[in-house]
């Protein structure tokens, strides 16, 4: 990245911080017109920076708040540089693309983002945005015909969810490019889930639909889900108010205690994701990271593994679990 770039990033970085709109579109624009090509803008300082927004909040530098604003100042640039560029020089028409958040997923940065890349590469392109039901995503696909979905999904407690989606869209004759984090490094479930193809970024992504996707064969057939994982699914609620009971034990009397119940429900939901893949990995990797979160808010290092020994303890006669739970366990301090 040149100086010229880096400099627009600072500047849309304190904004985003600040929360100043105006101030950060100024800058995005400034970069325009000073010949920052709009592609370069949007994945190279848009993107940079709410990187930068997300490893802050992960690090604890920043608020749930202060994220949200940032985000919401970085969308707004994103869909004023795009139309700012796209106004000057309007690209012909490739095809449809349908871009959408799979069900349950709220983050739709990265699904904005490759949707406005793709409209300045010249794609008609129906954004959805958050959490489409598979349900309404299909027949939004028998209505318009889309030459391909594009799925994003950045949690990975949403992958059943995307399974289905891909699946649905599959089968209405629809290919699906994935994208986002939760479909494992080098995009493993993606390939599990039958997707036609995976993209771990924007860019990739709009290369690859301009190159046009391959057509895998019969949707749903790559991945058969572990029985275990509709026992885990039936019980969801009951095991998150008894891993919530734990970790309140531990938890410091000050803390916030929505964050402990979003905890909760998110160890439930990582321990159902990873029966579901059949990757015990997929759990001990979370574990890991909550174990880091947990510490910086000051919640005892045995909060965790107290949370895991009941969860093991409620749930005698499925194996997978109980080795997932084990595997994680066994990396967590005692």
């Amino acid at each position: 990245m040149n100086d010229g770039v880096e400099r627009y990033e600072e500047a849309l970085w304190e904004a985003a911080l600040a929360g100043d709109e105006y101030a950060a579109i100024d800058a995005a624009v400034s970069a325009l017109d000073d010949g920052v090509p709009a592609e370069t803008l949007i994945l190279d300082v848009v993107a940079a920076v709410q990187a930068r927004v997300g490893q802050a909040w992960a690090d604890t530098c920043i608020t749930v708040a202060q994220e949200h604003t940032a985000t919401a100042v970085n969308e707004s640039v994103l869909v004023v540089a795009a139309h700012h560029a796209a106004s000057r020089q309007r690209a012909p028409v490739k095809g449809r693309i349908c871009v959408a958040c799979v069900e349950g997923e709220w983050h739709t940065f990265p699904v904005r983002l490759l949707a406005e890349v793709l409209r300045l590469r010249g794609w008609q392109v129906d954004y959805l945005g958050a959490h489409v039901p598979t349900a309404h995503l299909v027949v939004h696909v028998h209505r318009t015909g889309p030459g391909a979905v594009a799925l994003s999904n950045s949690i990975a407690t949403h992958l059943p969810a995307a399974h289905a989606s891909i699946t649905a869209c599959q089968a209405a004759g629809t290919p699906v490019l994935a994208g986002g984090p939760a479909f494992g490094p080098d995009g493993c479930y993606a390939r599990r889930f039958g997707a036609d193809a995976w993209a771990p970024d924007a860019r990739a992504a709009a290369d690859l639909l301009d190159h046009g996707l391959p057509r895998h064969g019969p949707p749903g057939a790559a991945h058969q889900a572990d029985p275990e994982y509709v026992v885990l699914d039936d019980r969801a609620s009951v095991l998150v108010r008894d891993v919530l009971e734990e970790l309140s034990r531990h938890a410091p009397e000050e803390g916030p205690r929505d964050d402990t119940a979003e905890d909760a429900a998110s160890i439930v939901g990582y321990l159902k994701a990873a029966v579901y893949v059949g990757d015990p990995g997929l759990f001990t990797s979370f574990a890991g990271w909550l174990a880091q979160l947990l510490g910086a808010r000051g919640v005892p290092a045995p909060a965790l593994p107290a949370a895991l020994d009941v969860l093991a303890a409620r749930l005698p006669g499925l194996p997978h679990a109980q080795a997932t739970l084990a595997e994680a366990r066994a990396t967590l301090p005692a």
